[in-house]
C-alpha cells in the first residue's frame, strides 16, 4: 500500500494534534506551520478526519482540533481510511479483477507482502507512534509550541492574518 500525500499529511497532522494535546486543541494554522503544508488544503484534510470520527473540532478563539478518542484507541487505518482504501489491495498490474479466484501473475507473492502491511495499519495506534521515539515526540511537542507562539502573535481575535 503506497500512501497518497493526503494520507501522509493526515497521519502527520494527527501526530501533531496528539503531541500538542496537553495544551488544548491544536489549530489548523499551527499544524500547517509544523508540517509545512498549505493551511487551506490541510483544513480540508482535517475536516475529513472530523467527519470520519478520528478528530473533533472546537470553535472559537481557543478552539482547534483534538483526537476524538485516546491515542491508544486511534489506529493508522482509521486515520487513512478517508483517503485510502484500507484492507483492499490494488493489483500491481492494474487489473480491476485480481483476487484469489482470479489472480494475476504477481498476486500470490504480493499478497504475502501486503498482508503484513495491512496488519501494520490496523494494529498500530497513535500511542504506539508517540511512545516509539521519545526524541521525535519531544521535537513534535516543541514544534507545536513554537507554532502556537508564532501564529498567536499574528492573530487578531480568532482569525489569523
Amino acid at each position: 500500500m503506497w500512501l497518497s500525500s493526503t494520507a501522509q499529511q493526515a497521519i502527520h497532522a494527527v501526530l501533531c494534534i496528539a503531541s500538542g494535546a496537553d495544551h488544548g486543541p491544536v489549530r489548523a494554522d499551527e499544524i500547517a506551520v509544523v508540517i509545512g503544508c498549505p493551511r487551506n488544503y490541510l483544513s480540508k484534510t482535517l475536516h475529513s478526519l472530523v467527519r470520519a470520527g478520528v478528530l473533533r473540532s472546537e470553535r472559537g478563539p481557543k478552539g482547534g482540533f483534538r483526537l476524538s478518542a485516546q491515542p491508544g484507541k486511534v489506529t493508522l487505518a482509521q486515520v487513512i481510511a478517508p483517503f485510502e482504501p484500507v484492507g483492499q489491495r490494488r493489483c500491481l498490474l492494474g487489473r480491476p479483477q485480481c483476487n484469489d479466484k482470479h489472480p494475476c501473475m504477481l498476486h500470490e507473492r504480493w499478497s504475502r507482502v501486503a498482508a503484513p502491511v495491512d496488519a501494520f495499519f490496523t494494529k498500530t495506534t497513535v500511542a504506539n507512534l508517540l511512545g516509539g521515539n521519545s526524541r521525535a515526540s519531544d521535537a513534535a511537542r516543541e514544534a507545536i509550541g513554537v507554532a502556537r507562539l508564532s501564529t498567536r502573535r499574528k492573530s487578531y481575535g480568532s482569525v489569523a492574518r
